[in-house]
């Protein structure tokens, strides 16, 4: 279990309901991908608002092609590291795939990543009808959701690829009319992915709940890299909506407040991150 140090300030734990309240202020959310304790530790220390654990640790860590081959139990396994090394940062893990089919599978993994692995809120993807009735499921009982819309990693079959998202017009209204969806579903949080940031601001502005961007713009209310992207240790290229914030800096800890610090001031994304 985290142990903040004795000269450490103290920081109130964020909550589902003061993610909605830093929206209401306009301040922005700082969040990124953490599947262990040591990073979890780090990330607690500069203040993160929320990390969470991603199935993206299926190609990150295990080296996957895709999140499709991460299973419950390496959600659970990496979700209890993670809680292991947090105190007052708000921690969210994935539902893997398939493990939200139904509303009572979605139940029953979800139990499991709340009761054993520590997490405060579980994601999982799509805003399609089913998805919708799985959501309400949930939040009828009391189990915290964040959506995700856009790119949806684990639909990358049928979307033919790590490609953006909403680029159409016809594509644009179905996005917002799943936004709406799972907001009117319950869903407390709403990660936007890989989409034009025109389209990401409209529905941010739209929603009584925040949104976290990732390749969607810099108008959503906070922001989410996965962690290694951002300290440029992933294998192959780093997506273009990231930033190697370990440049140039001493450690990991360093790079870690330098993010917090840009998503809070609007410095991040810049140009460079946004796709045009």
């Amino acid at each position: 279990m985290y142990v903040q140090p004795a000269d450490a300030p103290q920081r109130k734990p964020v909550t589902v309901p003061g993610l909605r309240a830093m929206k209401a202020r306009g301040e922005k959310i700082a969040v990124l991908t953490c599947y262990d304790a040591s990073f979890a530790a780090q990330m607690e220390s500069v203040g993160m608002d929320v990390a969470l654990v991603g199935d993206s640790l299926g190609m990150v860590v295990q080296g996957q092609s895709s999140t499709l081959p991460v299973t419950l139990d390496d959600m659970v396994y990496h979700t209890r590291l993670a809680a292991r090394g947090l105190a007052a940062t708000l921690l969210i893990a994935d539902l893997p795939f398939m493990q939200y089919r139904d509303p009572a599978t979605a139940l029953s993994a979800s139990t499991r990543l709340m009761a054993e692995g520590g997490a405060a809120m579980v994601k999982l993807e799509g805003g399609a009808p089913w998805v919708c009735e799985v959501i309400a499921a949930l939040v009828e009982r009391e189990v915290p959701v964040c959506a995700h819309l856009g790119l949806t990693p684990q639909s990358v079959h049928k979307l033919g690829g790590y490609r953006m998202q909403g680029k159409t017009e016809e594509a644009a209204a179905r996005l917002r009319g799943h936004a709406h969806a799972v907001t009117e579903a319950g869903a407390e949080l709403l990660v936007l992915e890989s989409m034009p940031a025109a389209l990401a601001g409209e529905i941010t502005r739209d929603l009584p709940i925040p949104t976290i961007g990732i390749g969607a713009g810099a108008d959503c209310d906070g922001q989410v890299l996965v962690c290694y992207d951002m300290l440029g240790i992933t294998p192959g290229h780093r997506p273009k909506f990231s930033k190697d914030f370990l440049a140039g800096r001493g450690s990991v800890r360093e790079a870690f407040a330098a993010y917090v610090e840009d998503v809070r001031a609007g410095r991040f994304p810049g140009p460079e991150q946004i796709a045009r």
